[in-house]
């Protein structure tokens, strides 16, 4: 017998398991720790500005959300303003990387109408709602307005790529071009629409209609 009663080894056990985590963390390296602590700060301010809008969605908000001091959160992003325009960025990239992803080798006529709702999903999801409040925001605030103004530039660019290059959509065809961004302007439009009621079947006969309008605009041969 060792002496000691149940419950000094149930201490003594607990002890040990804290000291371990802690060694495991320590041979983490440094960088690393603070990439996934940055991704965390992102990720937890985009939901928190999709549920609860700008004014709602403080630093320490966001670094609760995300289980990190709020001391860390500043040193990543000094700025409230900092944070959230980094924040839709970082989460625009991942969701273009993911969209590609989903058609690694490129489109065909067949699947056109899945590219057509794969874009549209980009506008009615937390992403959309969050990008909106900060656009909502940007046209208060003086200070975050030509922030915004330049992500909103990037992430739209961006955007009418991925279509473009989903749709397969050849933009030296006279009205090909103009007929992507009015597709992109229409998922805005939804995106917008799905913010107070989700219709999803209303939404899965635009879809279609837009389909068949785009087969028949960019041609339904995608590929000879």
């Amino acid at each position: 017998m060792d002496g000691l009663s149940t419950t000094d080894r149930s201490d003594r056990s607990d002890r040990s398991d804290r000291a371990d985590r802690a060694d495991r963390a320590e041979r983490v390296p440094k960088q690393d720790r603070s990439r996934v602590t940055r991704q965390r700060l992102l990720e937890a301010a985009v939901a928190c500005l999709a549920e609860h809008g700008w004014v709602g969605s403080t630093v320490l908000v966001v670094a609760e959300r995300a289980g990190v001091s709020r001391g860390a959160a500043q040193h990543h992003f000094p700025t409230r303003e900092d944070l959230f325009t980094a924040a839709v960025e970082y989460v625009a990239e991942e969701r273009s990387t993911a969209l590609r992803a989903l058609f690694p080798d490129g489109t065909t006529a067949g699947d056109r109408r899945a590219a057509v709702t794969a874009l549209i999903d980009l506008y009615t999801g937390p992403l959309f709602r969050a990008a909106l409040h900060l656009w909502v925001a940007a046209s208060n605030e003086e200070q975050l307005r030509p922030r915004v103004t330049e992500l909103e530039s990037r992430i739209g660019r961006e955007s009418h790529r991925v279509a473009v290059d989903l749709l397969a959509a050849d933009e030296t065809r006279p009205g090909v071009r103009e007929t992507v961004q009015g597709f992109l302007d229409m998922a805005r439009g939804l995106g917008l629409a799905t913010l107070l009621t989700d219709d999803a079947a209303r939404r899965e006969r635009v879809v279609r209609q837009w389909a068949a309008l785009l087969d028949e605009v960019l041609g339904r041969r995608l590929t000879d």
